[in-house]
């Protein structure tokens, strides 16, 4: 199926040489609107089955929860039955779902280290799985953060452990894709299970991407697409990075009784899946928006990763060889990036996400570069799990900070970058987004 065309552009955005920070904040809300699944859904959409022989479930999980299953709701034919179950993060339903409701139900959990509230939708979506035949259709709603959302441990391990284990992996720097390994595999309904408790119905997988290289088997812990990782890449993701494993987890990895549903398993005949937005299309949408403006814009890539702080010093560098040299662009510009970079947590009582500490690591390595702004949040309004969606630096970050007495390498060395930016008035706020297509980074060199 054909992508849908991308949706209008907003209004005009501020004049970056007039209004850096303003022409920075229009681009990643641009970006965020090209990802809302109310504008993104429609051409994906299946036909209804038969009313008389087959019905239609709805099941999902994932910061865009709420808004896909209101748009699936709005879009759905109104004769057409429809029901199910989504679970979403606490404050992520759109508030007019969520003063009225429609026939999707949304519950809320939390995000990004599991809760009770989510061990429960996940049984409960489990439940609804039952008694399907080859008649239904089921519609599964995946996003990111479907993985601590969905939360149901494998047989033998506590709800605790499991807890534990995706504590340590948030903090251990690993990739999200070596993060999502280890976690299908210590799932009773991740890495493709859900999608063969369907069995027989037909499933369609509707997919927001918020993942480098957008594989279905990695958002969310693929819970409904086949998984071609094994327990043996999970152990050796865990002896890498220092995870401690508690006994029925090992026991389990080593024997093999883990193990994930593999490619070719013909629980999955018939079943479809569409990526319904991605981090390119934000990208693409953002530069769009910017060329409008009179700017030339470039798009790195959208499959950035590794430690945020580091990416964010060759960030740094790329600005300034634009600035003072203008290679390999010519100013003014803006300089696009995506993906999913990490943060290795190596002190405690420090704020922050991803975003901020990229920033901060920019800012550093800019040292106050003439006319370079930069602006990095995630497209799901919240940085890790703080309040704010990332934040700005400009050509004074460092100067203003060292009035108010504070030494930039002194909070980067504590993961505190949250602390570093909001005295300074440079957190971008934006709440909840109700998608979610990962890290957006802008960089404006004038």
């Amino acid at each position: 199926m054909t992508l849908p065309p991308p949706p209008p552009l907003p209004l005009p955005l501020p004049s970056p040489q007039h209004d850096p920070r303003g022409f920075l904040r229009g681009l990643y809300d641009v970006a965020v609107q090209r990802a809302l699944p109310a504008l993104t859904m429609a051409a994906h959409l299946p036909a209804p089955p038969d009313p008389a022989r087959g019905r239609t479930l709805v099941l999902g999980a994932g910061k865009a929860g709420g808004a896909m299953a209101a748009a699936l709701d709005a879009l759905w034919p109104r004769d057409a039955p429809l029901s199910g179950l989504v679970v979403t993060r606490y404050h992520h339903v759109p508030p007019a779902y969520l003063a009225r409701p429609g026939r999707i139900e949304v519950v809320e959990a939390a995000h990004p280290v599991p809760d009770e509230a989510g061990r429960q939708a996940a049984a409960r979506i489990a439940a609804l799985t039952r008694g399907l035949t080859a008649h239904d259709l089921v519609l599964c709603l995946i996003s990111g953060g479907g993985s601590a959302l969905l939360a149901m441990p494998a047989a033998g391990i506590s709800f605790e452990d499991k807890q534990a284990v995706n504590q340590a992996l948030l903090k251990s720097g690993a990739a999200i894709d070596e993060m999502n390994c280890v976690r299908k595999h210590l799932s009773a309904i991740k890495g493709g299970r859900l999608g063969a408790m369907c069995a027989p119905a037909r499933v369609v997988t509707l997919l927001i991407s918020d993942v480098p290289g957008d594989a279905p088997e990695v958002i969310a812990s693929g819970p409904t697409v086949p998984d071609a990782s094994t327990c043996a890449d999970a152990l050796a993701i865990c002896r890498r990075y220092g995870i401690a494993l508690p006994p029925a987890a090992l026991a389990g990895l080593h024997s093999g009784a883990f193990e994930t549903p593999k490619p070719g398993d013909s629980a999955f005949a018939g079943h479809t899946v569409h990526l319904i937005a991605t981090p390119q299309q934000s990208l693409e949408a953002a530069a769009a928006a910017a060329r409008a403006a009179g700017m030339q814009a470039y798009i790195l890539s959208d499959e950035i990763e590794g430690e945020s702080r580091a990416v964010g010093k060759v960030h740094a560098a790329l600005a300034r060889a634009v600035a003072r040299r203008g290679q390999p662009f010519s100013k003014p510009c803006v300089i696009l990036s995506g993906g999913e970079t990490t943060v290795t947590v190596k002190s405690k009582g420090g704020r922050g996400g991803r975003a901020s500490e990229f920033l901060l690591g920019c800012a550093i390595a800019l040292n106050g570069e003439p006319g370079v702004h930069v602006l990095a949040a995630d497209t799901d309004g919240i940085d890790g799990i703080e309040d704010n969606a990332g934040a700005l630096v400009t050509p004074g970050t460092l100067a203003r900070a060292q009035a108010l007495g504070m030494k930039a390498a002194d909070f980067l060395d504590r993961n505190d970058a949250y602390n570093f930016f909001k005295p300074l008035g440079d957190l971008v706020v934006t709440g909840p987004t109700f998608t979610n297509v990962n890290d957006f980074r802008a960089m404006l060199v004038l």
